[in-house]
């Protein structure tokens, strides 16, 4: 799929999975995206291989985050424009069924709603939300052994270059 073609719902067939068990997300990432950046995310990401662990694409201001390989959903994020210019989070809901996500930390889970926009879909480095990322993970492990390479590919996966 080219880079600039739009990401749809329809491009996955139907193997997405809508989240079945919703819960707001009570922090919400405090980035305010550019106008530019936004239509960026309008146009979503498709994995393109099994290093890839995220789908996104957009339904009018709704962000919708799959995992690549199960479809199933992890967070559907509502986008509003900002009166000084740009888009931010306006409110998310992220998935708490057990059996499909194990996660019940909103911090954590903010974290990752801004960057898998920012390392998946916008292919910016990120470096400060990734070192964020493997903070939260070791002490949520209760260890500092965990590389964090592994932390990083475990949660992100890779972005293909193509």
């Amino acid at each position: 799929m080219p880079v600039d073609e739009r990401v749809t719902r329809s491009s996955f067939s139907d193997r997405l999975q809508r989240i079945s068990a919703p819960r707001p997300l009570s922090v919400l990432p405090a980035r305010i995206w550019s106008d530019e950046q936004w239509e960026r995310i309008q146009r979503g990401y498709r994995s393109r291989d099994m290093d890839e662990k995220w789908d996104v694409f957009t339904e009018g201001d709704v962000v919708f985050l799959h995992r690549s390989w199960t479809g199933h959903g992890f967070v559907e994020a509502t986008f509003t424009p900002v009166d000084a210019g740009g888009w931010q989070v306006a409110k998310a809901v992220v998935e708490r069924d057990r059996d499909r996500y194990r996660g019940k930390d909103d911090d954590y889970d903010s974290l990752m709603l801004e960057l898998v926009l920012s390392a998946i879909v916008l292919a910016e480095p990120a470096q400060e939300l990734r070192s964020k990322l493997v903070e939260l993970t070791r002490r949520a492990a209760g260890t500092t052994d965990v590389p964090a390479g592994i932390v990083q590919h475990s949660a992100l996966g890779l972005r293909s270059s193509s």
